[in-house]
């Protein structure tokens, strides 16, 4: 096993909460646990309603005395770009306090997770300098002209699974369009987010206007949704949390972007490049250890390729790579916690009733006396109706099916309550374009895993999610819309009052 310390880096004892510039402990510390050993890597100082409050006083003054939301446009770009810098500086750091806290595979972190977690910065820092403003002349006498202004405190609740890539750009977007805002990383996985925000004070962002308090959800979580000066709230992970944040805000009519669970149809024809098509089954269900929203756990197979492809998929899944996530060439490492394991094995129980067979997987890994390590999984269901098909597992564990024509397929993949991505391969147009016509996916990719476009929007249909992020949608969330109209020309008003017939 290869040696777990790195004198060169740090895991705080305590992930303390930073407020106004300032590093705040709490009493109440919650433990961190290393998926790798089960020990615990380091604590949380849990922020109360109390400390809550304060960091969004905090981001409410730094608001209104413009520190940042008055600061020039170029100025802004540049310590947005210095984050960025800073980020690439700190990448092997990052890379590896993401993978000691998540047990993802380090070669993914660093060459995924991290790179992600930069370029979102650079991206709003250029997309910002591109931004225009409306103007309407088509009313006689009138100049009407359209701009935005900052909306004001965000509050952004990060997930647990890739935490520096999906938190960081909330960060991006709700500084770029010049707001201030209070930071909740996970209680699972807060060691990038307490780092990030360290470099973010770093690269010259005014004290206050970055808040950061860990927590759980039902405490923190439940505080920072419920406040009343939040002005907007960006949430990514469960469903279940969504619609208890969703309903928090919902009080004070805070807008919300959800981005929440997935159960994606990744969809394979007998007419698809069938080598490009396994491999990019394997790397939708099993990359970061198969814990990600995007994840294609429904594989349908048309029949004429069914068997060979399960075949070649179970031999490829018996040859992965299992072990410490900070060894070069593990290609997946554990769970993230016991409880998320228990979880992803509670659905085994499940097959027998449903007519499922197993035909990978299932259980723990062997040759691991310590960790949350399960086996990658795979099933074949006799239809969508199964459990393993309806509800998302969030790990290692791919169900397929089998149908005949492309019709079939449209009918089982949107047969879900989810709705944020889907895949398709195939060789012929007509049957791709006929996927873009019929799927309801937010995201739809064909003949490709998963790619991230920043300008296009992501988000989701149905239970997966409420609005979109995107350089466009995150500029319309982050930003208030503002009409002036100026008066060019003589326009005779009537006189009220005058006491004249």
């Amino acid at each position: 096993m290869l040696a777990r310390a790195k004198p060169e880096f740090a895991i705080p004892e305590v992930c303390r909460n930073f407020v106004n510039g300032q590093w705040v402990i709490s009493s109440v510390r919650l433990p961190v646990i290393n998926p790798v050993d089960e020990q615990v890597l380091t604590e949380i100082a849990e922020a109360d309603t109390g400390l809550v409050d304060e960091a969004v006083r905090a981001a409410r003054l730094t608001f209104e005395q413009g520190v940042w939301s008055k600061l020039g446009l170029e100025d802004r770009q540049k310590v947005l770009f210095r984050i960025a810098d800073l980020i690439d500086e700190h990448a092997d750091e990052l890379a590896w306090l993401e993978s000691m806290n998540i047990g993802s595979p380090l070669s993914q972190c660093r060459g995924r997770h991290v790179p992600r977690a930069a370029y979102n910065f650079r991206f709003f820092a250029e997309y910002i300098s591109q931004s225009r403003s409306d103007a309407y002349t088509q009313l006689e006498n009138y100049l009407s002209v359209v701009t935005r202004e900052p909306v004001g405190v965000a509050a952004l609740i990060g997930p647990w699974n890739a935490p520096i890539a999906l938190t960081s750009m909330k960060i991006a977007a709700a500084l770029a369009f010049g707001n201030s805002c209070v930071v909740k990383p996970s209680e699972i996985s807060p060691l990038t987010a307490v780092r990030m925000v360290e470099l973010i004070r770093d690269s010259g962002v005014p004290d206050g206007v970055v808040n950061l308090v860990n927590g759980s959800g039902t405490v923190t979580g439940a505080a920072l949704a419920s406040h009343p000066d939040i002005d907007v709230l960006s949430f990514t992970g469960g469903t279940t949390t969504g619609r208890a944040i969703m309903s928090a805000a919902g009080k004070n009519l805070t807008p919300v972007t959800l981005e929440l669970g997935g159960k994606s149809a990744n969809i394979i024809f007998d007419d698809a490049d069938f080598d490009r098509a396994l491999d990019g089954a394997l790397i939708s269900i099993f990359s970061n250890n198969g814990q990600q929203c995007l994840a294609g756990s429904r594989i349908l197979l048309q029949e004429g390729i069914a068997e060979k492809f399960m075949d070649a998929f179970i031999q490829r899944t018996r040859n992965l790579k299992i072990g410490d996530p900070l060894l070069p060439e593990t290609e997946v490492g554990p769970l993230a916690t016991k409880q998320h394991f228990e979880r992803v094995h509670s659905f085994v129980d499940t097959l027998e009733a449903d007519g499922c067979k197993l035909l990978v997987g299932g259980k723990r890994c062997s040759g691991f006396d310590k960790g949350f390590y399960y086996e990658p999984t795979a099933v074949l269901a006799p239809d969508n109706s199964a459990v393993v098909c309806q509800e998302e597992i969030f790990g290692p564990f791919a169900a397929f099916q089998l149908f005949k024509t492309p019709q079939e397929a449209w009918d089982i993949a949107n047969d879900s309550k989810f709705g944020l991505l889907g895949y398709v391969w195939t060789s012929s147009y007509a049957t791709a374009m006929a996927a873009h016509e019929t799927v309801k996916s937010g995201v739809l990719c064909i003949n490709s895993p998963i790619i991230r476009e920043l300008r296009a929007p992501f988000g989701g249909y149905k239970e997966s999610g409420v609005g979109r992020e995107s350089g466009a949608a995150c500029e319309a969330f982050y930003s208030e819309v503002k009409t002036t109209a100026f008066l060019t020309g003589d326009v005779p008003l009537r006189k009220l009052g005058l006491g004249e017939a």
